[in-house]
């Protein structure tokens, strides 16, 4: 059956999702702040805390692929709706808890709502919009991917130090009730089809996913050296198997063939580097000036804000910039110059005044910001609607892990060079190093970036 062609623009519904996106992202990084005062009623050590942050963050990004079947099978706004409220109900669970245990629970079904809203509400908007419109639905829900990791520690530690901790989960629930009755009016449902569950790929799927994030988890830890090299093979193994199974099956889980597509493949290789090197700076700046400057957490909280105001000033530009310019040299400027921010982090010190710093935050928020909507957009341009769901799927699992890797990366970087002769532990010298390091895997989405031809996806540019 023939389906009717989508509406150009529909703001209101592509609000709703990044509103929902916004709440998974930050709770997958409130409460790094609050983990110790957590940990002080639970019992329990703030190491010990960090089981409630990566159990929501492992979840997520192990049962993502399992959303795309569950809206060919059920429909999307069912979906949709039901992540909401499971989502809306976990949180009340996590400020109710009685002890670590059913905290930890809490957190776990949280990642299972969450998993849900994350690819089906952004396949919600991309069924919605036309290609002209791509841009435009894409740079309004880029910005929770962008802002949550940045608010996040500031908030967590504002709710903890002047309320408790337990409003970090209630928040969610009047933020749900309304994003709840926004879906019920707004997201509409296409034929379901009667798709049967790829079970061997999505075993394959989630214990790859889940091995990476658990091996580099256990290799930050730096406890257990042995166990997070094994863990880590047997991942690489079941994903390469996963690879194997999912190009050869009749109805994979995922369709890698749509690694075909240049613009798809060339979005989501660079851009899984160019987002795990993004995602690190918000957990590596607050870290070094404490440790590295001897600031307290609340003026490194409120500097490193400076992040968001660059990427919301610069976000009405981000559109305009791409039609003006095309994606190439959009990507190649933001992610060059971005890189080049980043390396010159390594240069910074307590004596650096506070505006340079501050300017410096606000370019590398605005650069990111440009480098973000860019790739998100052009990942879909020439994706063909058959096969927008399992991309859309792709997509965001890529993202997730992105986002949980360049901050184990960069906790591994400080602690390698925190055991190196001669530079004490906490010391500026690791931060630098890290900066550094993280600066140098910009030159692989640059690479790419640069393999795409002068006029990709022009039709979604309106170039």
């Amino acid at each position: 059956m023939e389906q009717p062609a989508p509406p150009a623009w529909n703001r209101k519904l592509a609000l709703l999702v990044a509103c929902t996106m916004f709440m998974e992202i930050l709770d997958g990084n409130i409460l790094v702040t609050a983990a110790p005062q957590m940990g002080r009623d639970f019992g329990v050590t703030s190491a010990q805390m960090g089981l409630a942050i990566t159990a929501y963050l492992i979840t997520v990004a192990t049962f993502i692929p399992v959303g795309g079947w569950l809206v060919s099978r059920f429909g999307a706004r069912r979906v949709f709706c039901t992540a909401i409220v499971l989502f809306t109900l976990a949180s009340v669970l996590c400020a109710a808890s009685p002890g670590f245990g059913v905290l930890v629970a809490g957190r776990i079904l949280q990642g299972l709502g969450g998993a849900m809203m994350v690819p089906v509400g952004q396949l919600v908007v991309l069924r919605a919009t036309d290609k002209a419109d791509l841009m435009r639905a894409i740079a309004y829900i880029t910005w929770p991917a962008l802002l949550a990791p940045v608010l996040a520690p500031v908030l967590g530690g504002v709710l903890t130090e002047y309320a408790s901790w337990h409003w970090i989960f209630l928040l969610n629930v009047p933020l749900g009730a309304f994003a709840l009755v926004a879906a019920l009016r707004l997201v509409q449902d296409r034929e379901t089809e009667r798709r049967r569950l790829d079970l061997p790929g999505l075993v394959l799927v989630v214990l790859g996913v889940a091995g990476v994030l658990a091996g580099m988890e256990l290799a930050t830890g730096a406890r257990r050296p042995v166990v997070a090299v094994v863990v880590l093979a047997l991942a690489a193994a079941s994903l390469a198997l996963a690879v194997r199974w999912l190009l050869r099956a009749a109805e994979p889980l995922l369709d890698l063939r749509v690694f075909r597509v240049a613009t798809f493949r060339v979005a989501n290789s660079g851009g899984f580097v160019y987002r795990a090197v993004v995602n690190s700076v918000p957990f590596l700046l607050p870290l070094m000036f404490q440790d590295g400057f001897g600031w307290s957490p609340v003026t490194a909280g409120l500097l490193v804000m400076a992040v968001f105001v660059g990427n919301v000033g610069i976000k009405p530009t981000t559109t305009p910039l791409m039609r003006r310019f095309g994606f190439r040299p959009v990507l190649l400027g933001s992610v060059g110059a971005g890189g080049l921010l980043i390396a010159s982090f390594a240069l910074l010190d307590p004596r650096t005044p506070v505006a340079v710093i501050a300017v410096l935050l606000v370019a590398s928020g605005a650069l990111r910001s440009i480098g973000f909507t860019a790739f998100n957009s052009l990942q879909f341009a020439d994706v063909e609607a058959p096969r927008m769901t399992s991309a859309n799927t792709r997509s965001s699992t890529v993202s997730q892990l992105a986002s949980g890797l360049g901050v184990a990366v960069a906790a591994l970087l400080l602690q390698a060079a925190a055991g190196a002769d001669g530079l004490p532990d906490g010391g500026l010298v690791r931060y630098q190093l890290a900066f550094v390091v993280m600066a140098a895997f910009t030159l692989l989405p640059l690479a790419g970036a640069l393999r795409l031809e002068s006029g990709a996806a022009a039709h979604v540019a309106g170039r």
